[in-house]
């Protein structure tokens, strides 16, 4: 009877895989996509864990923008949908019910380190020292003017702040499908709106008008931060907003601009002093583990020491650490489930 039960239950978990018996020789390479902020950062993973356990194929990892990723790793359980989805900020309450509609149950998440989102321009052109206030107020479609929200009237930095360059605005944001705009629109444009003086409205018409941008000189990116670069090279008076590590990965063609007086650095970040940063996650597709080969090692291997430790391989490519205790927590939750 028990051998009966037991046989039910291996066959009640295959359907619940969508799959036959078969499945696990179907596709043995583990698929990731997501964060175009964590990409490089999972690129690098995958190589030494192929290289490091030869046993696994190397991890194949794309972007597609953290809603992207994680869209993608909720639309069900799987060969045909990927197992790890890389986020510049945390899952969202919808995002998780998406998954668990589509059967997605056990959704692990992992906090591996920071990443400061920073302001940079062409290397040759001027110094800039922003705050949350003038970039908003450099953006927003409407603006505050003699108590009244009028259309955006400014052309030049300067003319939103005089300590500004004399130079015309053009901003390179990133799209809705980066985890980076949330945090942008969170840090930056909501904490400048609230200082920019808006006329009394609802909490939605204030929503909007924090997050509501010009459609003449912002230019919001769905590719990854290449495509920001890009923008630099054809247009020198944009700014644009990048991933901390990316700008530090391009310092001979870019310049960095402070936040409120603060140099963004992988120190500044650590302490808390520099005001646009967040924590970077993967999640993991509990019900891939034991189906699709060395998920759980690449997660093991992806929080060990050598890896995302201070002075390991991710952050001599840009990551700023976590604390080892905080890994350590992260890696325990991971195995407890």
């Amino acid at each position: 009877m028990k051998t009966a039960l037991y046989a039910s239950a291996a066959v009640i978990a295959l359907a619940a895989f969508g799959t036959t018996a078969a499945f696990a020789q179907s596709r043995d390479t583990i698929q990731v996509a997501g964060s175009s902020t964590v990409l490089p950062f999972a690129s690098i993973v995958a190589e030494e864990f192929g290289a490091a356990f030869p046993e696994f194929k190397t991890p194949v990892v794309g972007s597609g923008g953290t809603g992207g990723g994680l869209k993608q790793f909720c639309e069900g359980v799987g060969e045909n949908t990927i197992d790890i989805a890389n986020a510049s900020r945390q899952i969202k309450d919808s995002e998780l019910e998406a998954c668990t509609a589509a059967g997605v149950t056990d959704v692990r998440e992992i906090q591996f380190g920071f990443d400061g989102i920073v302001f940079a321009s062409a290397a040759s052109g001027p110094d800039f020292a922003l705050t949350p206030v003038q970039v908003f107020k450099a953006i927003a479609a409407k603006v505050p003017v003699d108590g009244a929200m009028v259309d955006n009237p400014y052309t030049k930095w300067s003319e939103v702040d005089a300590s500004l360059p004399d130079q015309a605005i053009a901003l390179a944001i990133p799209g809705s499908n980066h985890g980076t705009r949330e945090v942008f629109e969170e840090k930056v444009t909501h904490a400048g709106c609230e200082e920019a003086g808006l006329p009394e409205m609802s909490e939605e018409e204030l929503d909007a008008a924090c997050t509501t941008f010009r459609q003449d000189v912002v230019v919001e990116i769905a590719g990854d931060y290449t495509e920001t670069l890009a923008r630099l090279t054809s247009n020198p008076d944009t700014v644009g907003v990048f991933g901390l590590s990316f700008y530090e990965q391009n310092t001979d063609t870019l310049k960095v601009a402070t936040v409120n007086g603060v140099v963004p650095s992988a120190e500044a970040v650590a302490a808390g002093e520099y005001p646009v940063s967040r924590p970077l996650f993967f999640y993991v597709k509990g019900q891939h583990i034991g189906v699709i080969p060395g998920i759980q090692e690449y997660v093991q291997f992806f929080l060990s020491e050598q890896m995302s430790g201070a002075g390991g391989t991710l952050e001599a490519a840009g990551l700023i650490p976590q604390p080892a205790e905080k890994t350590a927590e992260v890696l325990a939750a991971f195995e407890a489930q």
